[in-house]
């Protein structure tokens, strides 16, 4: 007889927004392949449902929720978890401490589950007091009521265990290895500044912004990412596109082949995050073999290892650290290969799915 899971606390499937979205898309199909009744909780308008790569075996469920920066995912967490308690899946696979205040719903009938912890959200220069006193409320919540935690870094782990005094399983983010792409129109091979973020304080938008200007001097600078819901990094990012033709603000691209080869052909990336564990979209970069600049964090150093250049959260300092990269092809062509190869040891999707399915199964049973 089949396993049942549900999976909570994502956009749904397909869905091309972030990490937890680049998780399910693979991590679903993988599960289906393996025997599993896969349901995927997700939030209208916000997947592809045309998508010719979305797995007919996926049952996904749009249930009702506040559309706002601070109360979307309580409020889609709440409806989801309360849908899924009268499914009773075999198993919950559930995204971001957040919506740890409705494992009650799960626990009263007997749903185990699967927590992943994601970041530190409440250090996240985004929120405000109160978003972050209810983030760390559910951190709490969390930790006494989860059946098994995922961190997706070993110094998240390490964070748990002294805060919160909970172990867990270590299984970080993967990444796809695309073929050799062709260059991104009007944007030649090494020669360009890269950036990929949302735009919020944390990943380092405003350093990048300025230390784009005095890039633009002699490189095209690409910025890619946006807030998702408007604001004053979006503004300000549309002002440098419009006042200076070698900066270039794509806002969000969902289509990986572009955002492949962007990365690949990159002349230096910049990440810039700077609370979260391990970050899907550096996985990705590395993936491509992208010669990175990272701003200098315990979690950007054990992911990259010798990797990388790292430079401090400041716009003269990230600055100077690409302008390093970019100017010389020799240090762009080592960075990329070691990238590829610390990928490719580390950080593979079959590994993440296989540890995943595991942890289910373990739970299920």
């Amino acid at each position: 007889m089949k396993k049942s899971v549900a999976i909570l606390g994502t956009r749904g499937y397909p869905s091309y927004y972030g990490g937890f979205e680049t998780l399910v898309r693979q991590l679903a199909p993988y599960l289906a392949e393996h025997g599993w009744s896969v349901t995927v909780y997700g939030r209208e308008d916000s997947t592809r449902t045309d998508d010719p790569l979305a797995d007919p075996r996926i049952d996904t469920v749009v249930t009702r929720g506040m559309d706002s920066k601070s109360l979307s995912t309580l409020s889609y967490g709440l409806t989801s978890a309360a849908h899924a308690s009268r499914r009773r899946p075999d198993v919950a696979l559930i995204m971001n401490v957040a919506n740890g205040y409705w494992l009650p719903l799960l626990k009263a009938r007997g749903i185990p589950t699967l927590i992943n912890v994601d970041g530190i959200e409440w250090e996240r220069a985004k929120w405000g007091g109160l978003a972050k006193s209810v983030f760390k409320g559910g951190a709490h919540l969390t930790a006494r009521l989860g059946d098994r935690l995922v961190y997706d870094s070993k110094e998240l782990e390490r964070r748990w265990s002294d805060e919160f005094r909970r172990d867990g399983l270590f299984i970080p983010y993967g990444g796809t290895v695309p073929p050799q792409l062709d260059p991104v129109e009007g944007f030649d091979t090494r020669s360009y500044a890269l950036m990929v973020a949302r735009f919020v304080p944390e990943n380092t938008v405003g350093e990048f912004f300025s230390a784009a200007q005095d890039l633009s001097d002699e490189w095209d600078v690409v910025i890619v990412g946006s807030s998702g819901y408007g604001g004053e990094f979006d503004a300000r990012a549309a002002e440098l596109a419009a006042g200076n033709e070698r900066i270039h603000w794509l806002g969000h691209v969902s289509d990986d082949d572009k955002l492949f080869a962007l990365w690949q052909h990159a002349g230096a990336y910049f990440h810039g995050h700077s609370v979260g564990g391990t970050n899907p979209a550096l996985v990705q970069a590395m993936a491509c073999g992208a010669p990175t600049v990272a701003r200098d964090t315990v979690f950007n150093r054990e992911v990259l290892g010798t990797a990388a250049r790292f430079v401090e959260p400041d716009s003269d300092a990230i600055a100077h650290g690409m302008a390093e990269v970019l100017s010389d092809h020799e240090l762009q062509n080592t960075l990329s290969t070691r990238t590829l190869a610390r990928q490719a040891t580390d950080y593979t999707w079959e590994g993440v799915c296989a540890a995943y399915h595991e942890a289910l199964l373990d739970l299920a049973r």
